[in-house]
């Protein structure tokens, strides 16, 4: 049985017993192809292993925080880099959390559609700092253009305004944290409008299915010129930071409680053998953003058409 929680009842003062914790708690981000992955993880717990399962929405360092607390078992989708520091404390140092070593590769860059290039002649992020190119992307006559950098819980919305700040386009451009499904919208109407757009893109991702998307170039990844600060630890913490070269390589992976290792260690079999592919990841999120189906079905869906995978993931 799969609950998702938003609110908890005060049960206390209406004089009635608690309902009793779920068995296995996971963490639901605010994008689809985790949202996805974390009702097909519940589906299988309660089909396969009759646990009860509960999704309970939250950002995605929160949902990582509450795994290595105990206060939930799975996160369905870590990104790396981005959360390398978090996860290196979590799972090598405190030892209470575990990442599948089945990591589907990704990207992150800022994007624009072909179109633009052609409208405006942006060719690099670099560009974005330059006052004549930025001006081209302004939609609200305020002198400055808009850029979609993420919505406000992920961890790479913090990292892009490090980039922002690092290339200086900070100063030329609006910083924009919204909902994807608001941000791709907008880009569907730039493309169809043929107006310029750049965007904060990750892959696999249905927007390069949909769109002609063009990733900005960048120079490579250095590690010598990438410093990132966390919000939470300085007040500065934009100063104190640098990162005006291309992300890292990067890859997401599901991360579980270490304890279900003793406690349930069929769970985290099963945890650790999901193994998912560019393709699925794809295919989930163009069936939720652009064919607008709930994610519970597209997991339906998905389970349906994967019964031999997951029978190989359970075994």
């Amino acid at each position: 049985m799969v609950r998702v929680f938003g609110v908890l009842l005060a049960c206390a003062f209406l004089n009635v017993v608690p309902a009793r914790a779920a068995d296995v708690v996971i963490g639901l981000p605010a994008w689809p192809s985790a949202q996805v992955t974390a009702h097909i993880i519940a589906d299988t717990l309660s089909e396969r292993y009759g646990l009860e399962t509960e999704l309970q929405e939250s950002g995605t360092m929160t949902i990582l925080s509450k795994v290595g607390k105990g206060e939930f078992q799975v996160h369905p989708e870590v990104w790396l880099p981005n959360l390398s520091r978090q996860v290196d404390k979590l799972s090598n140092q405190d030892k209470v959390v575990e990442l599948s070593a089945n990591g589907v590769a990704a990207t992150q860059n800022i994007c624009a559609t072909r179109q633009t290039l052609e409208l405006t002649g942006v060719k690099a992020v670099a560009d974005l700092a330059k006052p004549e190119y930025a001006v081209k992307f302004d939609t609200d006559g305020d002198g400055k253009g808009e850029i979609w950098i993420g919505a406000p819980t992920w961890s790479s919305t913090e990292i892009e305004k490090i980039r922002a700040h690092s290339y200086g386009y900070d100063q030329t451009m609006s910083l924009l944290e919204m909902p994807e499904d608001v941000a791709m919208a907008a880009v569907d109407a730039a493309a169809s409008l043929g107006r310029p757009i750049v965007f904060y893109c990750y892959g696999p991702h249905h927007v390069f299915q949909l769109h002609d998307i063009v990733v900005l170039e960048e120079p490579e990844y250095d590690p010598a010129r990438w410093t990132i600060v966390n919000r939470a630890d300085s007040n500065d913490w934009l100063e104190q930071s640098n990162a005006d070269t291309a992300w890292d390589a990067s890859s997401f992976h599901v991360a579980y409680q270490a304890s279900l290792n003793e406690s349930r260690p069929e769970v985290a079999a099963f945890l650790a053998a999901i193994s998912l592919s560019a393709e699925d990841v794809t295919a989930m999120s163009y069936a939720v953003e652009v064919e607008d189906k709930p994610v519970e079905e597209v997991a339906s869906e998905w389970i349906a058409s994967n019964k031999d995978r997951i029978g190989e993931w359970t075994k």
